[in-house]
């Protein structure tokens, strides 16, 4: 089969033939069809501190797929042959406390699909019977290789009630972008979204947010007076990871606001606890879906009407896996899909 292969700790990638796998009891081989390329992915291509920190080489990377189910190990039940599916890419160890207590997204041994284990970036993925998830069948593959990504944002978006609440989200990359998506369709009020690419932005707007703010140049308080607002944002989702976007939060919340912070930060930064503590500040850490209480909204909300496909910008046939890596790296695009069959 083809695959992109990363055979050495050095930076790159490459499109070698490499034989298919072959599933053992518990496994289900997959046909993929589509993948999306995400942050992690281009980390690991790049070999940055963070990939050479945490990626095991020799490796398929990709984590975010769909596809078709080709074979199923001999103790599989539960999954049919033909059933188009995604994957959880988080495989827990069922052993230690939180596995037990049925919070698997808090696992403290968790190898993860593409950084731990060989990825979807191949025309076949080996995936636990555990951790496939099945789509109804209609679904748009594309949409269904970013089940990942939206369940990220899914769980961001759902920490915290919603309902009728001014909520602000800093990073309008795909995640973000997906995360105003489903603010709205859950009912929140006013939905303001910052970054300083003007490309992104001007998505945002086409996806719906009340105002996309650049804020290299406007000033979140004349927003929040435009708004007819008076007692700042009830609700923060920190997308971005950048130092200066935690602090803008909290100088923008409300008495008793909650931020979630699933961006993350490449450098340690100060922030304001007096106001944290003053103002009685919520401020939550996410990461990655909670299985699969994540994947059931998700599944549910895409059924009635939650359309994220407008944040797939760009796709791209396997051969050309080089020029996808790179309209991925740029910041002016949205989520970047790449093609097996």
């Amino acid at each position: 089969m083809k695959a992109l292969y990363k055979a050495s700790p050095i930076a790159g990638l490459e499109l070698i033939d490499i034989a298919e796998p072959t599933p053992g009891p518990f496994e289900v081989k997959i046909k993929v069809i589509s993948t999306g390329i995400c942050g992690t992915d281009l980390h690991i291509e790049s070999w940055d501190p963070w990939a050479a920190s945490a990626v095991n080489v020799p490796l398929i990377p990709g984590h975010e797929f769909s596809g078709r189910v080709v074979e199923v190990g001999s103790s599989v039940t539960t999954i049919q042959m033909g059933s188009l599916v995604s994957g959880e890419g988080h495989v827990v160890c069922g052993l230690c406390r939180n596995c037990r207590a049925g919070r698997r997204h808090l696992c403290m041994n968790t190898s993860s699909i593409g950084v731990n284990r060989n990825g979807a970036f191949a025309e076949y993925v080996l995936c636990p019977e555990t951790n496939v998830w099945v789509h109804p069948e209609g679904i748009d593959p594309d949409l269904a290789a970013i089940f990942d990504p939206l369940g990220n944002a899914v769980h961001t978006a759902l920490t915290f009630p919603l309902v009728g609440e001014d909520v602000i989200i800093s990073g309008a990359g795909p995640i973000g972008l997906m995360a105003a998506k489903i603010a709205r369709h859950i009912g929140a009020r006013f939905i303001v979204i910052t970054d300083v690419n003007e490309s992104r932005l001007a998505l945002a707007l086409s996806m719906g947010v009340d105002r996309a703010v650049n804020v290299a140049r406007e000033d979140i308080g004349k927003v929040q007076r435009d708004l007819g607002m008076k007692e700042g944002f009830d609700v923060a989702f920190e997308m971005s990871g950048h130092q200066s976007a935690l602090p803008l939060l909290l100088n923008n919340m409300g008495h008793g606001g909650r931020i979630a912070l699933l961006g993350l930060p490449t450098v340690q930064y100060p922030i304001d606890w007096a106001k944290v503590v003053s103002h009685m500040i919520t401020i939550k850490g996410i990461y990655g879906r909670e299985m699969f209480e994540t994947w059931y909204a998700m599944n549910a909300m895409v059924g009635k009407g939650l359309d994220v496909s407008p944040v797939i910008t760009d796709r791209f046939e396997f051969a050309e896996w080089k020029d996808a890596f790179a309209t991925a790296r740029n910041g002016d695009r949205g989520k970047v899909i790449i093609k097996w069959s």
